[in-house]
């Protein structure tokens, strides 16, 4: 357990309100100057004032840090819209352990998540995909990153590619498009993300293709980046451009009523982020999900923070971020983040 999970106190919400009044709340509440996250506590009686709820609530998106709101039960409308505009919303304290553990690992990353999601909560999907590209880049130049760059050490020489690492395939009607590294877990790197883009396009262009079902060979549909990759590109402002030029997480976005992504296994990171945006999504019962770019220093940079908020809300999709906790494919059927599961496979 992180010194953050063990030394976090809930406020009462008297004591939030009082907090959140003060002309400092953003230094208080912020991982440069003060507190690391705001955990408030909904379950307690309050003698607050509608008016005073709403100023609160106000208040909660202008905090770097992260939010969280400790809900057990039903609450008065006034409060519910308090735990809406956290970034969390959580019943149980022991809940709290895994998202207080992400944050205090890489504080940075977390407060530009929150505030990510927020930016780009009800923006437009082309708007979303750039802030979302340009906060990434933002934190490739920062500490937690370069930390863990360090950790890792120089990317590994990789072999030569034992053939596309994407196969589209047509026929009638349908474009099959797969994941073709297997060896690799179909980790996306840029060859994968090229031939996605590739294929994709071809879909965009032709109406008269119908569905595009996007598949992943191995045992698992997608491992997330390819680690080896990260940090080689000449600066972050290239490779916001190169993100933002050639981008599968658009192409998928505009081609989605058509795409059935039918995923297994480790679905990771972009593994996660890219089949959100499918119109249909199945999953295999031995698929699992998570997000761990926080772990990096970064935050999800293959689409996610558009692609996972209209699918499951914004709470969730920051609970999976900050969290790193993988959820099954039944959790994921029960938020919405899969359409159904597919027990023949």
């Amino acid at each position: 357990m992180s010194a953050l999970a063990r030394e976090a106190r809930p406020l009462a919400l008297a004591e939030a309100l009082d907090a959140l009044r003060a002309p400092d709340a953003t230094e208080r509440y912020s991982p440069l100057t003060g507190e690391r996250a705001l955990v408030i506590d909904l379950g307690g009686a309050s003698r607050a004032s509608d008016a005073e709820l709403a100023a609160a609530a106000a208040v909660l998106v202008t905090l770097p840090a992260p939010t969280i709101a400790l809900a057990a039960g039903e609450l008065a409308p006034a409060e519910a819209l308090v735990a809406r505009r956290c970034d969390v919303c959580v019943r149980e304290r022991a809940e709290l352990a895994p998202v207080l553990a992400g944050i205090d690992a890489a504080p940075l990353a977390a407060a530009a998540l929150a505030q990510l999601l927020r930016a780009s909560e009800g923006a437009s999907i082309e708007a979303g995909l750039v802030q979302e590209s340009l906060v990434y880049s933002m934190l490739q130049a920062g500490p937690e990153f370069a930390a863990w760059c360090a950790r890792r050490g120089p990317p590994r020489l990789r072999p030569p590619p034992k053939g596309p690492a994407v196969l589209a395939v047509r026929e009638g009607d349908r474009l099959h498009v797969t994941l073709a590294r297997p060896e690799k877990r179909n980790a996306f790197s840029s060859a994968m993300r090229d031939g996605l883009v590739e294929a994709l396009r071809v879909a965009a262009c032709d109406a008269a293709i119908r569905e595009i079902v996007l598949e992943g060979q191995g045992p698992a549909f997608c491992s997330g980046g390819d680690l080896d990759e990260f940090g080689t590109l000449p600066d972050p402002a290239t490779a916001h451009l190169v993100r933002t030029t050639r981008s599968a997480a658009r192409l998928l976005a505009a081609t989605g009523a058509r795409v059935h992504a039918r995923v297994h296994g480790a679905c990771v990171g972009a593994g996660v982020e890219l089949p959100a945006f499918a119109g249909r999504v199945t999953a295999r019962a031995d698929a699992s999900f998570w997000l761990p770019e926080l772990s990096l220093g970064l935050v999800p940079g293959a689409g996610g923070t558009v692609s996972l908020p209209r699918r499951i809300g914004r709470q969730r999709t920051a609970w999976l971020a900050l969290s790193g906790q993988a959820i099954d494919a039944r959790t994921a059927l029960a938020w919405g983040l899969v359409d159904a599961l597919d027990e023949a496979r």
